[in-house]
């Protein structure tokens, strides 16, 4: 059962040691690349205080975005900023979200997210924990995937198994980690299956695009290609 209370508890504990890490940064720091290709640490600030105003939206009952076009543009104006502005936005952004999730609602409602998708809103606090786990990654600044704890690499490879399931693109997939953990994906694709094992951090950084999969052992065919998430 989804808890979203311990899920934002989760979120303001992760969102506090995120803005710890990244006040150690300084203004050029903050301009220099992050690990998302093509995008700054600015950049990654910067869609951190957006996501969390979308989410905002999403739990308001209005649309997430404008448009892609409009959220883009949001990111790349506020990338340049020095890093007391960005700091400042990522918290102020994180303390609306948290108010917003603190109001009396129903939680097992149906909300909609971007590009027509929809979940139950107890999965929104979920979903914001991902961005800003997963990001604090990205701005590699010492906060690594192993240091994320296993709870939440169990749920997040649940997650994404799940939203890999049946994809036209995939052979079936047999994940196993180092705790003993299996789960299976994919399957909408013709071909022999293909089992893959490794560290729990190294099956989920390949499966979130954070890692390129050559640390895990494959049996029955190559390592397959994911699609863009």
């Amino acid at each position: 059962m989804i808890d979203h209370a311990r899920d934002l508890a989760s979120v303001r504990e992760a969102t506090d040691r995120l803005l710890t890490a990244a006040a150690a940064l300084d203004n050029a720091s903050v301009a220099a690349p992050s690990r998302l290709p093509g995008w700054s640490r600015g950049h990654v600030l910067a869609h951190l205080a957006r996501n969390a105003d979308a989410l905002v939206n999403v739990l308001a009952g209005r649309p997430m975005y404008a448009s892609a076009e409009t959220r883009d543009a949001d990111i790349d104006r506020d990338a340049p900023r020095p890093l007391e502005a960005q700091l400042a936005d990522v918290r102020d952004s994180a303390a609306r979200f948290q108010a917003e999730g603190e109001r009396p609602a129903d939680w097992s409602r149906t909300v909609e997210l971007r590009n027509g998708v929809t979940d139950a809103a107890a999965r929104v606090p979920f979903r914001r924990l991902v961005e800003v786990e997963l990001h604090h990654v990205d701005l590699g600044i010492g906060y690594e995937l192993e240091d994320l704890s296993e709870d939440f690499v169990r749920r997040e490879t649940d997650f994404l198994t799940d939203r890999f399931v049946g994809h036209k693109d995939l052979p079936s997939i047999a994940l196993n980690d180092d705790k003993g953990r299996t789960w299976a994906t994919g399957g909408g694709a013709e071909g022999d299956p293909v089992q893959v094992d490794g560290r729990a951090a190294d099956l989920v950084g390949w499966l979130a695009g954070r890692r390129d999969g050559a640390a895990l052992k494959t049996t029955g065919g190559a390592l397959p290609a994911l699609p863009p998430l």
